[in-house]
């Protein structure tokens, strides 16, 4: 970005001012605080992007405080990309969602060497290349942002959120100075510019951090990666400064060019005609992009020897990775080979072998689920593995435990990969030293000391009292979570919080809760309370197949619970049903039959949900209502593969506003499978049922009305 003439005499410049600053009181003329901005965002390039630094942290600080000391004496001279702009003076009180210029989509994984060499078959039989050239760069482990430029401005950055839309989070990305708040695209001819990337927090960032919060008495923070993300959405901007976060940039998904005539009468053409060029872009222009870090080859193999190579020096990176991206390089042919409604066909991610190492399992805490499930979890050795702390890990139940041949003061090798939760893989006997001691599983429950029981055909130990306190609690935080009621600003933090100082102790008493009480709590501002309120309050109006899955009834999930929903009129008729009528419904076998009718048969249960009634809960179908009469009325569908024109969740509830029913696997009572790209298992059971109907996507939206 700099040559060596223009590094010197920047560098001759920075000494003449730092002779003169004084961190007391020096300004500059007012004809000199464009230098001085411009030495600054030098030394940040240095610093945050080349990481060679020409000057201490000391005498950048002297520089930057006359900055803002001239700044504030001529406030007329204050400009969007001067340095200053990357101090947070206010809180962000909320984040505003934003749509991306074009979708964030995922990338499809590999895990394996033949994965890589399936994908590159695929891309030369769409391509109708027999060879082609490939980009490869690290898979940076952080948070996904999305920066906007115009004129040459930062002037918008988003989180991915669902990919079509994110939060603006633009204060807190000014923090990061190795994102540059000016760059000269128009130079190149580019008037806007999207560009994806990945926030992260360097190794050391997290180690320096998190002694500070040690020193503040405070917990550390798991892994770099949440530390980033967690970062993104903090209100205070001095918080996110005070984290020392980082960027990679990797990607241009879209830009815009000034005035007339196509790219190749440009500047920018003889870059983004290929990504590795896109690459070399951002970093002339100062962004920390993977230019040092990528490798460009000619066909599959050297693709699968640096991911290799890289994966075995992952430990030695300043920074966490957790694979490597491939795309195809030339830009043009990843316009043609396109992409599905999830992923780009032209781009995939080698996922790294998962992380093991070896730890001492000290002791087994036994938990008590929503269910009276117990669940045994082992306390550990804390050890660093794949970028988290690990120090307490679920052992499942009684067979398990007896199957890893688990004892308390064992040797375990565990295991963890991506985002995988971690695992005993196995323990080490080899090891051990005669002061082991076999885990004795409780024959009563560890919070209300009722006696366990066992069903024959099950290996999970429950608690059958209802009125144990730690199902209570269990079950209003899945009450209250996201794909249940969705309760925003309840939580399960609030869930124990009220229930152990007496202001809520059942499900119903979500809704009459004391507001004025918790107004006084500290962290319950005004604004906090009417957002918890105005979440309780909405979720009143929730859809009846919402609270059927809220209620936490065993072997009921989110797809079955809008089966339950769309057979009744209303949520108590289920008190008159036996377990004959329950299985003549779709995906209700035996097993979830009589969990519906033990939990409607129970009295307490049925004074619960006429007291939700009471308090204004939906417990009537009226989306049933809606959709009766319509073409698709008890039709049941199924979708299978990749859709190209919709989501999953969309194309399923279009079906459902059509009157269809969803059901969850091949049967004999399903009716239409849809079968999107690189469909598996589905299609080929489907095909064995003669009364399955098997059509495209396209086909399902002419089903509805809503085909092109």
């Amino acid at each position: 970005m700099y040559s060596n003439d223009q590094i010197k005499q920047l560098q001759n410049q920075t000494l003449s001012l730092l002779s003169m600053a004084n961190e007391d009181a020096a300004l500059v003329l007012p004809d000199s605080i464009s230098l001085l901005r411009e030495l600054l965002r030098f030394h940040e390039y240095r610093y945050y992007v080349s990481n060679d630094p020409l000057i201490s942290d000391y005498e950048y600080d002297l520089l930057f405080q006359t900055l803002l000391r001239t700044e504030k004496q001529y406030p007329d001279l204050i400009t969007p990309d001067s340095p200053s702009m990357r101090v947070g003076s206010s809180l962000n009180q909320q984040f505003a969602t934003l749509q991306h210029l074009v979708p964030m989509l995922s990338l499809d994984n590999s895990y394996e060497a033949a994965d890589l060499i399936d994908f590159d078959r695929k891309v030369r039989e769409l391509s109708g290349l027999t060879s082609l050239e490939y980009c490869i760069e690290p898979k940076f482990d952080g948070a996904s942002i999305s920066l906007i430029y115009e004129n040459d401005l930062l002037v918008r950055a988003t989180t991915r959120g669902d990919g079509v839309e994110g939060e603006d989070i633009t204060n807190n990305i000014r923090q990061i100075r190795s994102i540059p708040l000016k760059a000269a695209f128009s130079r190149l001819g580019i008037r806007q510019i999207e560009i994806r990337g990945e926030i992260i927090m360097s190794k050391a960032a997290f180690a320096r951090y998190n002694s500070l919060l040690a020193t503040r008495n405070l917990p550390p923070l798991a892994n770099p990666r949440n530390a980033a993300s967690g970062s993104l959405r903090m209100k205070d901007p001095k918080e996110v400064a005070e984290r020392n976060l980082d960027a990679f940039l990797y990607h241009i998904s879209y830009y815009q060019l000034d005035g007339d005539g196509s790219l190749t009468d440009k500047p920018a053409g003889k870059y983004l005609q290929s990504h590795s060029g896109s690459l070399s872009l951002l970093w002339e222009l100062g962004f920390r992009s993977p230019q040092k870090e990528k490798k460009v080859v000619t066909g599959i193999q050297p693709v699968i020897d640096y991911c290799l190579e890289f994966e075995s020096k992952r430990d030695d990176l300043p920074y966490e990775i957790d694979g490597m991206v491939v795309k195809v390089n030339d830009i043009a042919l990843q316009d043609q080979l396109g992409m599905t409604s999830h992923h780009p066909r032209w781009a995939i991610a080698f996922k790294f072998k998962a992380r093991q190492a070896t730890t001492h399992l000290r002791s087994v805490e036994f938990q008590v689920g929503r269910t009276g499930a117990i669940t045994p979890v082992a306390k550990l050795d804390p050890v660093f593995l794949g970028g988290v702390t690990v120090s307490s890990i679920s052992v499942h139940n009684e067979e398990y435990i007896r199957e890893k041949d688990l004892k308390i003061g064992d040797s375990v090798l565990i295991e963890r990969a991506g985002d995988v939760i971690p695992q005993i893989v196995k323990s080490l006997p080899e090891l051990r030293n005669g002061t082991e001691k076999p885990i004795a599983f409780p024959k009563f429950c560890p919070v209300c000391k009722s006696p366990l029981f066992k069903e024959e055909t099950e290996a999970v130990w429950r608690c059958i009292n209802m009125e144990c306190e730690a199902q209570v609690v269990e079950k209003m935080v899945h009450f209250v979570s996201k794909d249940a009621m969705d309760i925003k600003s309840f939580g399960e933090a609030n869930v124990r919080k009220f229930y152990e100082m007496g202001l809520l102790k059942d499900i119903p008493g979500i809704y009459e809760l004391d507001y004025h009480r918790i107004g006084q709590l500290e962290g319950f501002g005004k604004k906090s309370l009417q957002n918890l309120q105005e979440a309780i309050e909405a979720s009143r109006h929730q859809p009846l197949n919402r609270l059927i899955f809220a209620l936490g009834i065993r072997f009921v999930g989110e797809t079955t619970a809008k089966t339950l929903a769309n057979s009744v009129e209303h949520l108590l008729d289920f008190a008159k049903k036996s377990e004959e009528d329950l299985l003549q419904l779709e995906d209700v076998g035996v097993k979830v039959a009589h969990s519906i009718h033990e939990f409607f048969m129970n009295e307490q249960n049925l004074a619960m949900l006429r007291k939700l009634e009471t308090l204004g809960l939906q417990l009537r179908n009226e989306k049933r209502d809606k959709v009766s009469g319509t073409a698709l009325e008890g039709q049941t569908f199924l979708f299978t593969g990749t859709l190209n024109k919709l989501k999953r969740s969309e194309a399923e509830a279009l079906a459902e506003k059509n009157g269809g029913q969803i059901v969850s696997g091949v049967s004999s009572k399903l009716n239409y499978l849809v079968v999107g790209e690189d469909a598996g298992s589905k299609l080929e059971k489907a095909k064995k049922i003669n009364t399955v109907k098997i059509i495209t996507e396209e086909e399902f939206l002419q089903l509805v009305g809503a085909g092109s």
